[in-house]
């Protein structure tokens, strides 16, 4: 995802019982981000599997995107069993054919019974894709920059120079800030994207912006927040879930990270149409979103898994830094990919307008 660092790698992963599985001969090619998360998937995935089916995987790192799958799909030659996706790429790659159905009768129920469907949180089921996990921008401070007195806990701290006075960092771009601006300004969550179709709506997100638009410090890499908040140059700063996570754990940066109307994007896996394997992939696809796969990649990266019967069987511990867990989503605001499919290109253009003027 954009928001994991990357890198290049194919690695043969091999199954150690293969004499008495129906799948002993076959083999799957498995693509992602590379480091951690792939790590993660990995471990969490892979090698069980592996060991239920002994089943062969190649795992292979890329960049996102679709231009490859589509680039396989159009030659007839589709290489890839299933590919890790950011769900706005699963929205286009459904649209234009590139990826196979999922019904969503192959998932199993949750660990305490649950029907998948009433598991998996709003949204993550999609036609062409199980969508894994929740990744999420957030709202963090550094909080040796306010020792003795109030610092920010909310989303309309963010907009409140009077009592929290300073720089602060945001991303540049639309996605996000405009969600941001509305509920900040008392927009239901349920009105938001109505309200983004009218120009008034609009022009009330832009102008809850000029509020704090002089204040604010664009950032345009994942890892910049996290060094702005070191520097005590932004008071506060939006940032990716894993990034603070990361400073905090392994540089002991003193980041608090706040949850509310935390802005959660979602990945999963999606297989290209033509993939010989689809089967196959489908039956990697039902055991890796089962309730203890979701809940073991969380021992390794910080992300939520999107089955609410996982939160059970993480540790205390973990959980609490996982977007997905119950303290942490009550007004968490999850990203409309399909509503910006249509709408990115027009508001991309007004966002740059905007920064300008």
């Amino acid at each position: 995802m954009s928001r994991m660092t990357k890198t290049p790698l194919v690695m043969l992963i091999s199954g150690m019982l293969l004499g008495t599985s129906a799948y002993a001969e076959d083999k799957l090619t498995v693509v992602s981000w590379g480091g951690a998360f792939t790590k993660s998937q990995v471990e969490a995935y892979h090698k069980p599997f592996i060991q239920k089916t002994g089943v062969e995987i190649v795992s292979e790192d890329f960049s996102g995107g679709l231009a490859e799958i589509k680039a396989q799909v159009e030659a007839n030659n589709v290489r890839w069993d299933l590919v890790s996706l950011d769900k706005p790429d699963i929205v286009r790659g459904c649209a234009e054919g590139l990826l196979e159905p999922v019904n969503p009768s192959i998932l199993p129920p949750g660990a305490d019974g649950t029907p998948a469907k009433e598991d998996f949180i709003d949204g993550a089921i999609h036609e062409c894709a199980i969508n894994t996990i929740v990744v999420s921008t957030v709202l963090a401070v550094n909080e040796d920059a306010f020792k003795g007195k109030a610092a920010p806990t909310k989303l309309t701290d963010l907009f409140d120079l009077t009592n929290f006075p300073g720089r602060r960092a945001l991303q540049k771009q639309p996605q996000g800030n405009l969600e941001w601006a509305l509920l900040a300004d008392g927009v239901k969550p349920d009105e938001v994207y109505r309200l983004l179709e009218t120009e008034e709506g609009r022009a009330r997100a832009f102008a809850k912006l000029d509020t704090i638009k002089p204040q604010v410090l664009w950032w345009t890499t994942g890892a910049q927040p996290p060094q702005m908040l070191a520097d005590k140059e932004v008071v506060i700063a939006s940032a990716f879930n894993g990034r603070i996570h990361n400073a905090r754990k392994d540089e002991g940066q003193p980041f608090r990270i706040i949850w509310d109307h935390q802005m959660g994007y979602m990945n999963g896996w999606a297989i290209p149409k033509g993939s010989a394997n689809t089967k196959l992939a489908l039956d990697f696809i039902a055991f890796s979103s089962g309730t203890k796969p979701l809940a073991d990649q969380a021992k390794y990266v910080a992300y939520g898994p999107t089955r609410k019967s996982s939160s059970a069987e993480v540790s205390p511990e973990i959980l609490a830094n996982l977007p997905t867990a119950p303290q942490n989503f009550k007004t968490a605001f999850l990203i409309n990919d399909e509503w910006w499919s249509d709408y990115a290109d027009e508001l991309n253009e007004e966002f740059n307008t905007w920064l300008l003027n």
